[in-house]
């Protein structure tokens, strides 16, 4: 699933191209790219149609058009979303579920997503830590790279939780943006093993990996985003390629680069761990350090 540094490259990207630009057409190719927006398909439509693209914004993992006054477009890529400027009349993708077309008749927006995990949907405005979020992820805390995020609160917080470290990275409620991804290379960056239980860690070390991740994802934005299949991309169409540069995530069996060790990977939330496992060693459990 893309994450923050994935978002943020597709959000600059619209940002370019859609920014100021007119509304006039909306076709809808799959009911369910829209199924969280419960009016319908006319509905959705309507409420776009005649609206000005005025910034395009995000929220972690979350982005949104501006529309003007207090409404927006939220968009969520889900596993395999993508965000694509086309020429009008271009082929379609096969898996094209949204066009939203512009009074200028330049590039339109298509929105392909081949697992239809993810979707648009209209907003309302609301206020949320100072700054106008769409009502539906006003929950959503901010994220390490935002200019307003809070660190030594966020380290706080994360010290109050009574769960796993990587989990709390995870918890989009916490600190928002990190993903699987980027969770796995903060840790190895900070030597914890991501079974730490968050009230065990110190105050250096919350601040600690909170920095690893924004330091990690800050890298992966430079180099346009992690791509590990076709699925995500810019709205060009093209790769991101920090894979290239990760340093545990993906490497089951290779040597760790920083004491050579085999890398191991664990099961995780129906997902996947991976850890070096001389340099970020499972903590003791409760009953064994109490012995």
């Amino acid at each position: 699933m893309p994450e923050l540094p994935e978002v943020e490259v597709v959000r600059a990207g619209l940002e370019q191209h859609v920014a100021g630009r007119v509304i006039t057409a909306v076709e809808v190719l799959h009911p369910r790219a829209v199924r969280r927006h419960e009016p319908g398909v006319s509905d959705f439509v309507g409420r776009l149609l005649g609206t000005t693209v005025t910034a395009v914004r995000r929220r972690g993992k979350y982005l949104w058009f501006d529309l003007g006054e207090d409404a927006a477009l939220l968009a969520h890529l889900g596993m395999s979303g993508q965000m694509l400027m086309r020429t009008p009349g271009s082929p379609d993708e096969k898996h094209l579920r949204v066009r939203i077309s512009f009074a200028d008749h330049g590039p339109e927006l298509r929105f392909v997503d081949q697992r239809t995990f993810g979707g648009l949907q209209p907003a309302d405005l609301v206020e949320a830590d100072g700054t106008r979020v769409p009502s539906t992820i006003a929950h959503i805390a901010r994220d390490p790279m935002d200019p307003a995020f809070d660190a030594a609160a966020s380290a706080r917080a994360l010290r109050r939780r009574r769960t796993e470290i990587k989990r709390a990275l995870l918890d989009q409620t916490l600190v928002s943006g990190v993903g699987n991804i980027y969770a796995d290379e903060a840790l190895w960056r900070v030597r914890l093993h991501g079974s730490r239980p968050t009230d065990r860690l110190t105050a250096r070390q919350a601040r600690e990996v909170l920095a690893a991740a924004a330091d990690v994802m800050a890298e992966a934005l430079t180099a346009g985003g992690t791509s590990f299949d076709a699925l995500y991309v810019n709205v060009n169409g093209e790769s991101g390629y920090f894979d290239r540069s990760l340093d545990v995530y993906g490497r089951e069996g290779e040597p760790c680069r920083r004491c050579g060790s085999p890398l191991v990977r664990e099961p995780f939330m129906n997902r996947s761990s991976y850890s070096c496992p001389r340099c970020q060693p499972k903590p003791r459990s409760r009953a064994a350090s109490r012995r």
